[in-house]
């Protein structure tokens, strides 16, 4: 990330630096979630294919703003936001989205666990810049309550009426996918 040398006022070029970069990994997950978002909204199939299909357009949508807020905060704060592929890849830490064409419950199993991932760390960056920024610590706790209400509409497909989640303990996408479809076999 290039540096202009510039910080908001009150908060210094250095401490301007360190939000920023965080504000980095967190706008390569959010242009990661709107993609993957996307793609499954293109893939999924089955009987619950118009219910998820239109569930996620609001999610695309505001997943789409969230970065644009983080690159527009990351510019406020002196630093040029990198928004292309090539970097998103470069830097990112987790795995790509890898199902295709597949049921909407094995998508949503999926999409539990993304949505997981990127709560988890955008409550991670929340605790790295409050003390430093709270104008950012702000954004993020506001990104993260709605982020967090998207993943319970996916999480509330995955239930059994006793609040058992049918991906629960599942490590990887493709788990989580194969754990929610057994589980939806099971309560037919």
């Amino acid at each position: 990330m290039a540096t202009n040398h510039y910080g908001v006022p009150g908060l210094g070029e250095g401490d301007s630096a360190k939000v920023a970069t965080v504000l980095q990994d967190r706008l390569h997950a959010l242009n990661d979630l709107h993609l993957t978002l996307k793609h499954i909204h293109w893939n999924v199939v089955g009987p619950h294919f118009i219910a998820v299909h239109e569930m996620l357009d609001p999610q695309v949508d505001t997943v789409r703003e969230y970065a644009d807020q983080v690159a527009e905060r990351i510019a406020t704060l002196g630093q040029s936001p990198s928004g292309t592929p090539g970097a998103l890849v470069n830097a990112r830490t987790w795995n790509e989205y890898s199902i295709g064409r597949a049921g909407a419950i094995e998508h949503l199993g999926a999409l539990d666990l993304v949505y997981a991932g990127v709560i988890t760390s955008h409550r991670e960056a929340i605790e790295a810049v409050g003390d430093i920024d709270p104008i950012t610590e702000d954004l993020l706790i506001g990104q993260t309550g709605q982020l967090e209400q998207y993943h319970w509409f996916v999480r509330a497909h995955l239930e059994n009426a006793g609040g058992e989640l049918s991906t629960a303990g599942a490590k990887s996408e493709v788990e989580a996918a194969q754990l929610a479809e057994a589980g939806s076999q099971e309560s037919v």
